[in-house]
């Protein structure tokens, strides 16, 4: 029997809740050139990361009503330390899987937060930092984990269970999130990471809290090193 249209219609507001800051943050990456070109020169293009993250914030908060799976804001003491500690040796893994052939293409510069004398700006770092460890996690995972995992399962993908989504479904949205990045193989791998968290603990907060320490390492280790090209 066919879905009554009040049914098909709420599945299309679930799924398009979690499209939508994704999609608009990689809408914002395909700008970027242009942008930086459309700016002013006297205006630091750099700070179009703070417009980015700031737009997928305000889509996040306008869909939260969808955002059901995230409240309340609770992760059991094992599920959490397992998170931690999957997202640390996530972060070890990506650092290291940067050879060529891991790569979609040239490292590039990155985001460099340093002024023209060399010191870090650091209130470009930490608008950075906050981006990757607080808004791009839960923005992904709610795209990658919550819809695209389950939903390429079964369409009505809220009715499906975290634990019943299938190897293969891990694999396909795994190696997908690996191509969305340049480091291609170390995204695969995380994203292995984060699905199997997600399908043993069946609480979104899970993975996002693991992707959060990857991130937070990562952009730690980064502002430490000056490995610029890693953000």
């Amino acid at each position: 029997m066919a879905d009554s249209a009040p049914a098909v219609s709420y599945r299309r507001r679930q799924a398009l809740a979690r499209i939508v800051p994704f999609a608009l943050y990689l809408a914002f990456l395909a700008a970027l050139p242009w942008l930086r070109t459309a700016l002013p020169d006297s205006w630091d293009a750099r700070w179009l990361y703070g417009v980015q993250i700031g737009a997928v914030m305000a889509a996040l908060i306008f869909c939260a009503r969808h955002y059901d799976e995230l409240c309340p804001l609770v992760l059991a003491r094992r599920a959490a330390i397992e998170a931690i500690a999957s997202g640390g040796v996530v972060f070890v893994l990506w650092i290291n899987l940067d050879f060529s052939c891991a790569l979609l293409g040239p490292a590039g510069a990155g985001f460099d937060p340093r002024t023209p004398d060399a010191t870090i700006d650091w209130a470009l770092a930490l608008t950075r930092l906050f981006g990757a460890a607080a808004v791009v996690p839960i923005m992904e995972e709610l795209f990658w984990r919550s819809f695209l995992l389950r939903w390429i399962d079964a369409t009505d993908f809220r009715r499906l269970a975290p634990a019943l989504a299938s190897g293969r479904a891990l694999l396909i949205s795994a190696v997908l999130f690996g191509v969305e990045h340049n480091l291609w193989l170390a995204g695969i791998v995380a994203g292995l990471a984060y699905g199997q968290l997600y399908r043993r603990h069946e609480n979104l907060w899970s993975p996002i809290l693991a992707h959060a320490t990857t991130n937070l390492l990562l952009g730690c280790w980064v502002l430490a090193t000056g490995a610029w090209s890693f953000w």
